[in-house]
């Protein structure tokens, strides 16, 4: 069985390490890649960008089975493509993605289908929008519509802060072409979570929940980012948090997948907002996160390959998925200077001596070494019977590895309430 992984981050790295444990799956091929990739036995990197040119790959390559990474692909019709020259893609179609490809469309599905979700209004005009916030309460959110690699959302304490977040996103056009369209939100004080699954459009099987730290700062201070880290499970989703979610969130979801005729195999992610009054549903991903997926995928003990061609088969409601009782902690070593300007080239060191798993991101290989690449450069990834033990050892091995500029949170997993 020969597999082609579309995307570069440290979520194709794990979802390559994942699939190669099935003893049916002879060669691994992802598009882009990167340094991590390269070194798995089973991997291989193509560089070749764009839904055309990956359809033509894995027509010429006979690929059997595309598992799509990339949040810009499938809001550009790649699944559509797969699917009309016949190929098995798992992912959203064109309309699905939309969930993600669109704050606004993804707001008005929550409203329309009766999903907890934060008060809101969209706005295409600047001065229609300023008008509005002027009478809002503070602190509230201001989201650039579309992708943003998820670093388009800012909470604004006060007026000021909010006009300016208004420029910047339409004017400034600080997250490029999302920001032609913005949602401006009422803000949740809360815990937020992250639970990750797979639907066949008739079923939708959540997976264990994550725990993610999005800005750049201890104690969730200064800017966002892509994510500096994750656990799971998510200490805060406890029993009852999780039937309110299956119950309020994730079965309206279905029926309305079902009543929009959204016909699909692929992922989809819950951004959740645990608060006194309740849980509320942020965002959708149609897509794997990054980085929940370093942590949610090690503790799977049932093969995935099989979870995700159940999907494709329609059969997801017919097979029981089995999770470790164990706790993993990610930590992810970044750029200084990200999530803004920062230098790249720097050669990585201490690799080989980490025993936890190690998942790259921005690092690319030459002559057998890695060199950093991007922001988010690789994960460390801790499994223990508890909490704590999996960030001892996560901590730990970050010691273990250096490059220059490297810069880390030292609180994930920390609980601050």
């Amino acid at each position: 069985m020969k597999v082609l992984v579309v995307g570069s981050g440290g979520r194709e790295h794990a979802i390559c390490w994942k699939i190669s444990e099935n003893k049916d799956v002879e060669k691994i091929y992802c598009a882009p890649g990167n340094g991590g990739i390269a070194l798995l036995e089973k991997g291989e990197n193509v560089n070749i960008t764009g839904s055309d040119n990956l359809l033509n790959f894995a027509l010429e390559n006979r690929i059997d089975l595309t598992i799509v990474g990339s949040e810009e692909l499938l809001v550009d019709g790649i699944v559509d493509k797969f699917k009309k020259a016949g190929l098995k893609i798992f992912g959203p179609d064109k309309k699905a993605a939309l969930l993600e490809g669109s704050k606004a469309f993804a707001k008005d599905f929550m409203k329309k289908y009766g999903i907890k979700t934060a008060a809101y209004e969209v706005f295409k005009d600047v001065m229609k929008a300023k008008e509005y916030i002027r009478k809002c309460e503070f602190p509230l959110v201001v989201k650039a519509s579309g992708l943003a690699a998820g670093k388009g959302v800012i909470i604004c304490e006060n007026l000021d802060s909010a006009l300016k977040a208004v420029d910047e996103i339409m004017i400034d056009k600080v997250f490029n072409d999302a920001g032609h369209e913005i949602v401006v939100e009422e803000f949740l004080d809360g815990v937020e979570a992250s639970i990750l699954s797979v639907t066949d459009s008739r079923f939708i099987m959540p997976f264990i929940s994550a725990k993610d730290h999005k800005k750049i700062g201890e104690k969730e201070t200064g800017l966002n980012t892509g994510g500096m880290g994750t656990i799971a499970p998510n200490p805060y989703v406890t029993d009852e948090v999780y039937k309110t979610f299956v119950d309020d969130i994730m079965k309206p979801t279905l029926e309305g997948i079902k009543a929009e005729n959204m016909d699909f195999a692929g992922f989809i992610f819950f951004g959740l907002m645990i608060t006194k009054k309740g849980v509320y549903l942020l965002e959708y991903n149609m897509r794997l996160g990054d980085p929940e997926t370093q942590v949610i995928l090690p503790l799977l003990e049932s093969d995935f390959i099989d979870i995700l061609n159940s999907g494709l088969n329609k059969e997801l409601d017919k097979i029981e998925v089995k999770w470790s009782s164990k706790s993993t902690c990610c930590v992810v070593l970044a750029s200084g200077g990200y999530p803004k300007e920062y230098e790249k080239g720097y050669e990585i060191k201490g690799i080989s001596d980490v025993k936890d798993l190690v998942f790259i991101a921005g690092a690319k290989e030459k002559d057998g070494k890695l060199y950093t690449s991007g922001g988010r450069v690789l994960n460390v990834v801790g499994i223990g019977n508890d909490l704590e033990e999996a960030r001892k050892k996560a901590y730990s091995s970050v010691e273990k590895i250096d490059f220059k500029d490297k810069y880390f949170r030292k609180d994930i997993g920390v609980l601050y309430r």
